[in-house]
């Protein structure tokens, strides 16, 4: 069955969904984190710049990391697995289907 194929029933609807807000927290917390310590370096007014596209990119980068559409959370759970925002066992009570590709997801990635 693929990603696309999917069915989510209710529960896994929540489970995801649960995952899916903790792993954003943690990617905007590490992006706070770092942009906290980027304005405590500044020594210069250009470094404003540097930060606004600091920001810009990390808003690209999460925009297109964080993906919440059923079609399409197998890969984006694997993906924020493998970026470190996301622990497999958060995901546990997911069909066993679905955790099985989200390792097929891995396993490619970890070869590639």
């Amino acid at each position: 069955m693929s990603s696309n194929e999917s069915r989510w029933s209710p529960s896994e609807k929540k489970i995801a969904r649960r995952a899916f807000d903790a792993a954003l927290e943690m990617a905007l917390g590490k992006t706070m984190a770092e942009l906290k310590s980027k304005t405590g370096a500044m020594t210069a007014p250009s470094d404003l710049w540097e930060i606004e596209d600091y920001l810009r990119q990390q808003r690209r980068k999460i925009d297109q990391l964080f993906d919440y559409r059923y079609s399409q959370l197998i890969v984006v759970f694997g993906a924020l697995i493998q970026e470190g925002y996301l622990d497999e066992s958060q995901l546990s009570g997911l069909s066993d289907d679905k955790r099985a590709e989200i390792r097929h997801f891995l396993a490619w990635h970890a070869e590639a």
